[in-house]
C-alpha cells in the first residue's frame, strides 16, 4: 500500500470512530435538548487564530487580559473588520503585525481549519478561521496590551487553563489534522454542555 493509501485509510478510521462517537453524543443530548437553541438571535463574531511555532516546533500562546478568554491561554488573532469587507487572510496578516510586529503575506499563511460556535458562553456565535503560520518565530514576542506571550510544547498545554471548546476538540482536532485541513461545529446547551460535529476532514499527505 503507497503512503498516500496508508494514510488516507488511517485518517479515514479515525474520522470514523470520531464521527460514530459524535453522533452517539448528539443523539442523546437532543431528545431532551433538541431545539432549544434553534433560532438564538446572538451577534454573530468572526474572527481568525494565529497558530505560529519556533524552531522547536513549540506553539505561541497568549495569557489573555481580556475578554473573550479572560485568564486564559489562547493563540493570538482577532476579529475580521467586516465593514470594510476584510477576508480572513488579510486579517490574519493585520492581526500578526499589530500583535506580534509580524509582517507576513497570504502565502505565509495555511488555513488548518474552520470552527463555528453556536451560542459560545450564551453570548455570541462565532465563525474562526484557524491559520497555520509557516515562518518559524526565533525569539518571544513581547508582552501586548491583550496579554503575555509564551511558547508550549503539545504535551504542556493540559497543564494550562484553556477555553473549554480549546480543551474538548479544537486542539485535538488542530493537532490530528495539521497541515491538511478540517471543519468543526460546536453546539452549546443552556447547561452549557457542548455537542460536536466533524463536517470535513483532510488528513495531510505523508512525505
Amino acid at each position: 500500500m503507497t503512503p498516500f493509501l496508508l494514510n488516507t485509510a488511517l485518517c479515514g478510521w479515525s474520522r470514523l470512530r470520531f464521527e460514530l462517537l459524535l453522533h452517539w453524543r448528539t443523539r442523546l443530548s437532543r431528545s431532551h435538548f433538541g431545539a432549544s437553541l434553534v433560532g438564538m438571535a446572538l451577534p454573530y463574531q468572526i474572527a481568525t487564530l494565529l497558530y505560529l511555532f519556533n524552531e522547536r516546533d513549540e506553539v505561541l500562546l497568549l495569557d489573555r487580559k481580556q475578554e473573550p478568554n479572560l485568564g486564559l491561554w489562547s493563540p493570538c488573532g482577532g476579529k475580521l473588520h467586516t465593514e470594510i469587507g476584510e477576508s480572513p487572510y488579510a486579517c490574519a496578516c493585520r492581526e500578526a503585525w499589530e500583535e506580534l510586529g509580524l509582517r507576513i503575506q497570504s502565502t505565509d499563511l495555511h488555513l488548518t481549519g474552520i470552527i463555528s460556535e453556536h451560542g459560545y458562553l450564551g453570548q455570541a456565535h462565532w465563525l474562526m478561521f484557524l491559520f497555520e503560520v509557516k515562518p518559524r518565530l526565533k525569539a518571544l514576542p513581547p508582552p501586548h496590551r491583550e496579554g503575555d506571550f509564551g511558547f508550549f510544547s503539545a504535551d504542556k498545554l493540559a497543564t494550562l487553563r484553556l477555553p473549554l471548546t480549546d480543551q474538548e476538540q479544537i486542539w485535538p482536532l488542530f493537532w490530528r489534522y495539521r497541515g491538511g485541513f478540517f471543519a468543526a461545529h460546536c453546539h452549546t446547551n443552556p447547561d452549557a454542555r457542548n455537542e460536536w460535529t466533524l463536517e470535513e476532514a483532510m488528513c495531510p499527505l505523508l512525505l
